[in-house]
């Protein structure tokens, strides 16, 4: 999902930086232009724009709180289309009221539907839209024909593709394997 997203980001001739539990190949990162970081912390100081694109877990939750919001450019925008817990929901409307955001976007609300009191809805510079993953046609199609290629895997008793992989034999596996971590 970065990679993706960082290949479409490249022609419009950005400096991208990113951070990731994996280091993609280097060949990657020259071909893209991109600047690799160890964490978020380390990462946001260098950003105008910052765009969450992880899955919760205990690591990520809150990850976007004051203390790491107070490190990222003064007028920076985040956008979160992940997780809403991925951002402490009070400390995005206290850097939007400060003016350390410029402004925040995502289509994650926490809870969801969000009541109508949710701080969210009156934050100034927003722009926050109802999530609507995988409701296009083309989305449908592309889980359907994913669903339909680890069923005919399974049962043909042939290997089921990493990026399809969350867990294999009680072990974190693929993209599981790849997004989160062992909690011992």
């Amino acid at each position: 999902m970065l990679l993706r997203q960082l290949k479409r980001l490249a022609p419009f001739d950005m400096h991208l930086h990113y951070t990731d539990r994996h280091r993609l190949p280097s060949e990657i990162e020259e071909k893209l232009g991109l600047t690799f970081h160890a964490s978020a912390a380390d990462m946001v100081p260098h950003c105008d724009v910052v765009t969450i694109n992880a899955p919760l877990h205990p690591e990520t939750e809150g990850l976007f709180d004051d203390e790491l919001i107070a490190t990222m450019k003064r007028g920076a925008y985040l956008i979160n289309t992940a997780r809403a817990r991925i951002a402490d929901r009070d400390a995005v409307v206290r850097a939007l009221q400060s003016g350390r955001l410029a402004g925040y976007a995502g289509d994650v609300w926490f809870p969801q539907p969000a009541p109508s009191d949710h701080p969210w809805r009156t934050m100034p510079h927003h722009g926050m839209t109802p999530h609507i993953s995988g409701s296009s046609l083309s989305a449908q199609a592309r889980y359907a024909a994913g669903t339909r290629e680890i069923l005919e895997s399974f049962f043909a008793g042939t290997p089921i593709r990493d990026e399809y992989l969350i867990v294999d034999g009680g072990k974190l596996a693929g993209t599981g394997a790849h997004s989160y971590a062992v909690r011992g």
